[in-house]
């Protein structure tokens, strides 16, 4: 299998300065299955722009770990028509190229966090074959779930002294915010969601209840006054496990227990990790505020309304609120060979074949 690597890709693995623990898991996967990693010319070029001749020849070794496209399929007429209507710059034009190789069947797949290439790859009716990295371990976790450690799915709740904050998993924290273990050795006894690893942490969460008093002088524009649900420190690492989305429903599950009229969270996007935390958040209802200042710059504030409400066109953006009874929405479509529950399953149920409801 040939997977193509975007140009963010790479040097999200390669780069020294923001190399990731998070990446590792997913070249790991690619070496045990033994896909074959590609590059595309432009990426190469991409790279030898860099300004500093040192990270150019550092780039250029690490580089020969990778297969590079020998030969580039013509631009096809369907990709052509969508490069001359939405492209407007260098970035766009390359990600169009590297689709161009997926449409023309030249690789299997691609691998990019990019945003805008997954909306062209929508167009181009090749979104089955562009992933993200936590979309591209979802798919390969769940094809091989005999090399699978399900020891990592285990959440718990733990005080933050019992914590390493020597964990590498905070480095980007400090890296965004001044005094950040400061802050965290001050909430010594307050608790916070965690998934190890191996004592390693692989996603952490911590919540805040706010109450309408709460001073946002910070925020612009100011928040109206109510009871809010804040989420303090959010990160999930990349590994296939849906770790975000599980996340995600603590969140819930804390915003009905204390009753808030808003859920929000406060955050940078600098780094894939946090792009795509962002995307997870949208995904889920989240929409951006506002701004808010901070210690390491300007934060982007994300805001979910929690008045009972539903979507039914898209119940996640509305979750844990569901629709009348009479009214019948999936979340997930289950197939009928893997569903225990298919014997009691309703008859109008039953006819989904497949998938069943």
């Amino acid at each position: 299998m040939k997977l193509l690597l975007d140009t963010n890709i790479v040097i999200h693995r390669e780069a020294s300065t923001i190399v990731k623990a998070e990446i590792g898991p997913l070249f790991r996967w690619l070496d045990k299955l033994k896909y074959q990693k590609c590059i595309h010319p432009l990426t190469v070029q991409e790279i030898e722009k860099h300004g500093n001749k040192k990270v150019k020849r550092s780039f250029a070794i690490k580089l020969d770990s990778y297969y590079q496209l020998k030969t580039l399929a013509p631009i096809h007429g369907e990709v052509q028509e969508l490069m001359d209507r939405v492209d407007k710059n260098e970035n766009d034009i390359i990600d169009s190229n590297l689709l161009n190789e997926v449409y023309c069947q030249r690789v299997d797949f691609l691998l990019t966090e990019d945003r805008k290439a997954h909306r062209k790859a929508k167009e181009l009716g090749i979104d089955d074959r562009v992933y993200t990295i936590d979309g591209f371990l979802e798919k390969i976790t769940a094809e091989n779930p005999s090399l699978v450690d399900y020891k990592i799915l285990a959440v718990q709740k733990e005080h933050f002294g019992n914590i390493n904050i020597q964990d590498p998993f905070f480095d980007s924290f400090r890296e965004d915010y001044p005094g950040f273990d400061s802050w965290f050795n001050r909430k010594a006894d307050e608790t916070a969601y965690i998934c190890r690893s191996d004592e390693n942490l692989l996603a952490f969460l911590y919540l805040k209840i706010e109450s309408e008093t709460e001073n946002y002088s910070d925020i612009s524009p100011m928040f109206p006054k109510m009871k809010r649900l804040k989420i303090g420190t959010f990160k999930v690492s990349l590994n296939g496990f849906k770790l975000g989305e599980r996340f995600l429903k603590i969140v819930f599950d804390n915003a009905i227990q204390f009753k808030v009229d808003e859920i929000y969270v406060t955050i940078y996007d600098r780094s894939i990790g946090q792009v795509r935390l962002i995307t997870l958040l949208e995904e889920w209802g989240f929409s951006k505020y506002g701004t808010k200042s901070s210690t390491g710059g300007e934060e982007l504030v994300y805001v979910r309304n929690f008045y009972k409400r539903y979507e039914k066109a898209s119940p996640k953006l509305t979750y844990p609120f569901y629709p009348r009874k009479d009214v019948n929405f999936f979340l997930v479509a289950i197939w009928p060979a893997y569903c225990i529950f298919r014997s009691v399953c309703p008859p109008h149920y039953r006819r989904f074949d497949p998938p069943c409801g």
